[in-house]
């Protein structure tokens, strides 16, 4: 079953309509984007979410003490690190981790046994930004990464329209969506989170039912 993750969640609104959905995770982005929040509107989220929703804390290249302290203040249950942070520096968090890697070629293949984490989440190259490019790479090469033995999440470019070619070629661990269910930069579209949810549920139905 693939599960789904909701990414640059900014606002109540937003979280309480996708928990009302059931999806699994909830992404929380703690770094330059226009997505990005700060831990006291984390807090307040949090405290309203019903149990069993993962809180998830996206970083870029910041500071372990730093993502320690929002983590425990957060009471986030995974980190997610989208910068260049080192195989080392994923190491000896409380919370489990997930490594994001940019996926531009196969060259990625080399490095990203390096890393001892929980799951991979594969995304979209941008020499410009770190995720939220709201475009797909070769799916492919994501095959291939699945054959490390780790969970890989799915992003980049994911929609309500192209979820369900996603999860029958890949067969991912999890779905990550951002910008692909949003009504403008910061803001989800409900409708578009009732597809997403909607298609993924369809797939999974698929594969159970083969």
């Amino acid at each position: 079953m693939t599960r789904i993750k909701i990414c640059g969640i900014t606002n109540k609104e937003d979280a309480f309509e996708a928990a009302h959905l059931g999806v699994d995770a909830l992404g929380f982005v703690f770094t330059h984007s226009p997505r990005r929040v700060t831990p006291r509107m984390v807090q307040e989220i949090a405290q309203l979410l019903p149990p069993f929703i993962s809180r998830v804390g996206i970083f870029v290249n910041e500071d372990k003490e730093k993502v320690e302290k929002i983590a425990k203040s957060c009471h986030l249950t995974t980190l997610q690190f989208h910068g260049e942070e080192s195989p080392s520096y994923c190491q000896g968090f409380r919370e489990k981790i997930v490594k994001a890697f940019s996926i531009k070629d196969t060259s990625v293949l080399e490095k990203i046994p390096e890393y001892e984490v929980d799951a991979y989440l594969l995304d979209s190259y941008s020499p410009l930004r770190y995720g939220g490019t709201g475009k797909t790479f070769d799916w492919d090469i994501a095959r291939e990464i699945k054959e490390f033995g780790v969970p890989i999440i799915l992003s980049g470019g994911l929609n309500p329209d192209n979820v369900k070619e996603a999860i029958e070629r890949v067969r991912p661990y999890a779905v990550d969506v951002g910008s692909g269910v949003e009504a403008r930069e910061g803001k989800k579209d409900p409708e578009k989170l009732k597809d997403f949810v909607r298609a993924v549920r369809g797939a999974n139905e698929l594969f159970t039912s083969a």
